[in-house]
């Protein structure tokens, strides 16, 4: 019996932005796309893309693969993050810091979704300085990476 042609997939995708870009050249205005996309497994392992092309559907696939090539693996304890931690990349801080279980994400727009997609069900996220999305939106996996190179640093003390 044939159910169609269904693929399971393996990450969960989510569109933050898309921009239209249009560029003045000689023959008129080129217009292109750009896609900033969030892809994770809800088990700790989340990545980012931001990719341009001539029309959306291009712009959030190239996002897609260009974000299964930036992922990270972040450690969970329980239902939220380990450490608080405060971050800055370019013009946008933000502060992330670990919640009771039961309390949600409480965060604005582009930390929740990072979160959402890396599986992490509790914490509290405070984006200070910009309101650029890709800004916060890399702020929030560099804030991850420092957090998961915490967790590295005491399982290595740990063992000694």
């Amino acid at each position: 019996m044939g159910y169609g042609n269904f693929e399971v997939k393996e990450f969960e995708e989510t569109v933050i932005d898309i921009r239209r870009i249009s560029k003045k050249t000689k023959g008129g205005n080129t217009i292109r796309f750009s896609a900033l996309v969030v892809i994770g497994d809800r088990k700790g392992r989340v990545g980012v893309g931001l990719s341009k092309a001539l029309d959306v559907s291009g712009a959030i696939r190239k996002a897609i693969e260009s974000a299964k090539g930036k992922m990270i693996r972040i450690p969970l304890r329980g239902t939220t993050i380990p450490f608080s931690v405060e971050e800055k990349f370019s013009a946008a801080r933000i502060i992330l810091k670990p919640a009771p279980p039961g309390s949600g994400i409480i965060a604005g727009g582009p930390i929740r979704v990072v979160l959402e997609s890396a599986g992490v069900r509790d914490a509290v996220g405070k984006i200070l300085g910009t309101k650029n999305k890709a800004s916060n939106v890399y702020a929030c996996m560099k804030a991850l990476k420092t957090i998961a190179k915490i967790d590295m640093r005491k399982k290595i003390l740990k063992e000694k």
